[in-house]
């Protein structure tokens, strides 16, 4: 599976080799990987080398260790790349005008992709938590509701690499829809808005009417940014 190791970079290329594997479909979500002692001996290099490298990979959310049962890629990615991205965005001057024009550049046209290849189940989905947006009194979880609905959206859109881009920056995300919410419902009124703005999104998914999808989510996200 692996190649010998000859340069001093060990712990760069045991990654690189683990990531290259990875994209050769080779290694894929929720596969075992080697032994530490099989990874030496086919790397040829050290345990300790092994080790670094592994624990680089947990981290970055590519690999997690199970307690007694070895080394896995993960299966689930959603949570993975957040802190290190969303950090990183904050160290260089958090902007918030960013993150609004992140999610209009991103979510509209994911909005129209939803409207085009979302399931059923998906699209019942949508429907519940838009029910349930409508009825909590609790502004905490509305917020959550909020978000869920919004990455449901993405989710629907089929397409993984928008959707762990979005998982990525979730946190920042989810702090804008909080603060949006506490502006904008400092005016009653803008409940019932908001929540008919969500309405129409899920209609023009369930439609299936991509243009309108697209529409309706930019009205939204323009109107928060307003």
């Amino acid at each position: 599976m692996f190649e010998a190791i000859k340069n001093t970079k060990v712990f760069d290329q045991v990654i690189g080799q683990i990531k290259e594997l990875i994209r050769q479909g080779d290694l894929k979500c929720g596969d075992k990987l080697p032994s530490e002692r099989e990874m030496c001996e086919q790397l040829k290099v050290s345990r300790t080398s092994i080790r670094e490298a592994l624990r680089a990979l947990e981290m970055l959310g590519i690999m997690e260790a199970r307690q007694g049962g070895g080394n896995y890629i993960k299966e689930q990615f959603e949570d993975s790349f957040f802190e290190p991205l969303s950090l990183t965005f904050l160290l260089h001057g958090s902007n918030i005008d960013e993150v609004i024009k992140f999610r209009q550049m991103m979510e509209p046209q994911a909005a129209g992709e939803a409207a085009l290849r979302r399931s059923e189940e998906q699209l019942e989905e949508m429907k519940r938590l838009l029910c349930e947006l409508k009825t909590s009194e609790n502004e905490s979880v509305s917020a959550a509701i909020d978000k869920q609905l919004h990455y449901k959206v993405i989710e629907a859109s089929g397409n993984k690499l928008v959707c762990y881009t979005m998982y990525a920056v979730s946190a920042l995300v989810e702090e804008y829809i909080i603060n949006t919410r506490s502006i904008m419902f400092k005016n009653p009124e803008n409940k019932s808005l908001l929540y008919k703005q969500h309405e129409n999104i899920i209609h023009a998914i369930e439609q299936q009417d991509s243009v309108e999808a697209i529409k309706a989510m930019s009205e939204h996200l323009l109107s928060t940014y307003n």
